[in-house]
């Protein structure tokens, strides 16, 4: 998965090309048609309208946005229709700051238009806007339509129907059903003023002003607050973006668990970046839960702990190199092994051919160190430069730390970024071939993408073979509020590569030695019940150890509402029946508004 700044930053550099690009193509005819906001609507998620002059539109306004690169107002029609399909609010596209105020009736002549948000490529759903608009204001400070409230009995369970097969998957031609599925009740009451009330917090405040609530509080709750992505069926219906059409400043700094108590209200947008929104002109009061970072238990003398942990293209350039070394030693108790991903070279994301890391490995280990953690030794391969994808110039990679105090690693010559690593059998038991190693480097399934770090380690006499990865992340996948349901994840199919590819080297070295002491780790960037997952493992090579907690604890990623597992240590049979083993999933970031990183840390503790 991109990090949520990255894919934001890229996404907001296209938006004036997208918002040119990605309406729907239909020829307007030369007449125009007075009508009211719920004809235009109309009953599906395309606009009988679309493409059509209207002229006279009439509605008070109900909100108004100043700032972005969609400016413009909402208005709603006090005298409603009786079908619940049709919505009674419809965005007015300005371009410019416009000239109108809250509580204003207004009449309005344009063109009504159908704009994806992020471009049509992405599958995203339409938003009816009137654009080119010329408006008059009629009278000025009348009541405002009520809020229609959103809340855990007028959302239905179930999320979205099946798409028309005929129209690629594609929902927009097919009737609304609002008392029936929530993506449909959702576009029901698109334009209209809503509210909810009381509404706890699920995604912490991100740092473009945003974050999602629930107005179902008990649906999939997890143990801190937040709402668990279980399944592809669980989309979590109650889940509520907010943004506010107030100050910045002024803006809930809030961490999940948190409440929004009393009444949050305003016109319900969709955006790509979450779908439906609540953006707010009330927004309610802050109200703490109080959740506080957690903290692992040392491992004890006989126990190997093993951690992994994405830093988040960490460069010298970076302020956080104190509190990851802080974490790593306080929060994680400083483990014997830490995976990192997303390493970047000595220069950051200066597109320059340098590869190597040592500066920017060395400052952890030193930050490490004046927290009071040990002196860490560490290995990587670096990578052909921009070869591995992650931001240009940054070459992220793979990093192991190790205590040298407590575990030793078996240096093998012979690995680089390009040579192929394989497991050789001596005294009958299994061996790298070069250690570190990279697993089948060339192969196209590692095209743009982090090659697997394998490397040897040594605890009390016993070798424990580690695999650290970063598989391709799910940039370019389909939405959960997307048009074409069910959703496509194209970036799965090369996720689907790599994990076959670390399953079979995992399993040639249980081939050699059945009893070995294997662990692949690292941003797998997929669920523990994903395609991805059963393939790395196997027929039993391996097993996601995240599984060994309850369901409401399985999660290391925040993501629109959402809490989910990208994250995992997966373990051999040897460790999973042989001996006991503890597993923590170690929440110090994606709840937090203040992270630094998006990824929490696992760690995995057991006697080798």
């Amino acid at each position: 998965m991109p990090s949520n700044k990255s894919a934001r930053l890229a996404a907001l550099t296209v938006a004036a090309v997208c918002s040119a690009a990605s309406t729907v193509a239909l020829t307007a005819p030369a007449h125009a048609d007075t009508v009211a906001v719920h004809d235009i609507q109309g009953t599906t998620r395309i606009s009988p309208y679309a493409g059509k002059a209207v002229t006279g539109v009439a509605g008070i306004v109900t909100g108004v946005r100043t700032y972005g690169s969609s400016k413009g107002f909402w208005i709603q029609d006090p005298n409603p229709d009786a079908d619940p399909a049709t919505s009674e609010g419809v965005f007015v596209f300005t371009s410019s700051a416009p000239k109108v105020a809250v509580g204003d009736s207004v009449t309005v002549t344009g063109t009504v238009s159908e704009f994806v948000p992020g471009g049509a490529s992405t599958g995203n759903q339409s938003i009816t806007e009137i654009t080119k608009p010329t408006v008059t204001v009629l009278s000025s400070g009348n009541a405002v339509p009520a809020a229609t409230v959103v809340n855990a009995k007028s959302v239905p369970t179930a999320y979205t129907p099946a798409g028309d097969a005929a129209a690629s998957n594609s929902v927009n031609g097919l009737t609304l059903e609002p008392k029936k599925y929530a993506l449909d009740y959702y576009e029901s009451l698109e334009g209209m003023n809503v509210q909810v009330a009381d509404a706890r917090v699920v995604t912490a405040t991100d740092p473009y002003t945003e974050l999602w609530v629930t107005v179902k509080p008990r649906e999939n709750t997890t143990r801190r607050g937040g709402t668990l992505y279980g399944s592809y069926t669980s989309q979590n219906t109650g889940r509520l973006q907010i943004q506010s059409l107030g100050a910045t400043a002024d803006f809930p700094v809030a961490n999940v668990g948190d409440t929004l108590t009393g009444v949050t209200a305003g016109p319900l947008d969709y955006n790509q970046f979450g779908g439906y929104t609540l953006v707010a002109n009330t927004i309610g009061t802050l109200k703490s839960g109080g959740l506080e970072r957690e903290t692992t238990q040392k491992q004890k003398k006989g126990e190997l702990a093993v951690a992994t942990y994405n830093v988040e293209n960490l460069d010298p350039s970076d302020a956080t190199f104190e509190e990851h070394a802080s974490a790593i030693v306080n929060n994680l108790k400083s483990p014997d092994i830490v995976s990192l991903e997303e390493i970047q070279d000595d220069n950051g994301a200066t597109n320059d051919g340098t590869v190597a890391a040592d500066v920017t490995v060395g400052k952890l280990i030193d930050a490490i160190v004046a927290a009071g953690g040990p002196k860490y030794d560490w290995r990587s391969i670096d990578p052909t430069n921009n070869t591995d994808g992650g931001e240009p110039g940054g070459n992220i990679r793979q990093v192991f730390l190790f205590n040298p105090q407590r575990v030793s690693f078996t240096d093998r010559a012979g690995g680089d970024a390009t040579t192929a690593v394989g497991v050789a059998k001596v005294h009958g038991k299994a061996q790298l071939t070069a250690s570190p190693g990279r697993i089948d480097p060339a192969n196209t399934a590692w095209a743009n993408s982090r090659k697997p770090l394998a490397g040897e380690f040594v605890f009390r006499g016993r070798t424990v073979f580690v695999i650290a990865n970063h598989f391709n992340s799910k940039g370019g996948d389909q939405a959960l509020h997307a048009q074409y349901q069910p959703v496509a994840r194209s970036s799965e199919t090369q996720r689907h590569q790599q994990a076959t590819l670390v399953n079979a080297f995992v399993k040639d070295i249980l081939d050699v030695q059945k009893n070995a002491d294997v662990i692949a780790l690292g941003d797998i960037n997929d669920f523990e019940f994903s395609g991805t997952a059963q393939l790395l493992e196997g027929d039993g090579e391996l097993w996601s150890a995240i599984k060994s907690l309850p369901k409401r604890e399985r999660y290391t990623y925040d993501y629109q509402g959402n809490q989910q597992v990208l994250d995992q240590i997966l373990i051999s049979k040897s460790i999973k029946h042989g001996r006991d083993f503890e597993y923590d999933s170690v929440h110090i970031n994606s709840e937090f508004h203040d992270q630094i990183s998006d990824h929490d840390p696992q760690i995995l503790r057991f006697e080798p």
